[in-house]
């Protein structure tokens, strides 16, 4: 890996590479999360991780976190939300897109910045709420 990037040169990234990088950071450690929680066959890991990474858990998940967010945070997610150029999916509706861009954008600016504890944290938060997925170590 390569090391971390200042929060000026992230910056520098449009919102919608941000989300790119985002939404796999985000999906990896939701993946990591579902395994930890329950020894299941793959099918029932895959069904679980669908409902956790779509755009309307998304939307939802930014509720949680966005009182907590600093004002930097705030203005990435701000421009992750607002970013516009990628299609809305037949199933989903463009207001829980549009936050789930944004929330990715804010996981992926934070993962190149190399803050994995406000990362964690800020994960942490969501997942606190959703008691399928608090873990049993804690």
């Amino acid at each position: 890996m390569n090391s971390s990037l200042t929060p000026s040169e992230a910056k520098q990234y449009s919102p919608l590479a941000l989300a790119f990088l985002g939404d796999s950071v985000y999906e990896i450690m939701m993946r990591d999360r579902i395994l930890r929680c329950a020894n299941m066959p793959t099918a029932q890991l895959h069904s679980l991780k669908i409902k956790k990474v779509c755009a309307a858990y998304q939307a939802k998940a930014i509720d949680i976190i966005l009182p907590s967010l600093t004002e930097e945070e705030l203005k990435i997610y701000k421009r992750g939300r607002n970013a516009t150029g990628n299609s809305i999916p037949k199933n989903g509706n463009a207001a829980d897109y549009h936050k789930a861009t944004g929330l990715e954008a804010l996981f992926g600016f934070i993962h190149l910045t190399g803050n994995s504890a406000r990362l964690l944290e800020l994960f942490d938060t969501i997942c606190q709420t959703d008691h399928e997925l608090i873990s049993r170590s804690e």
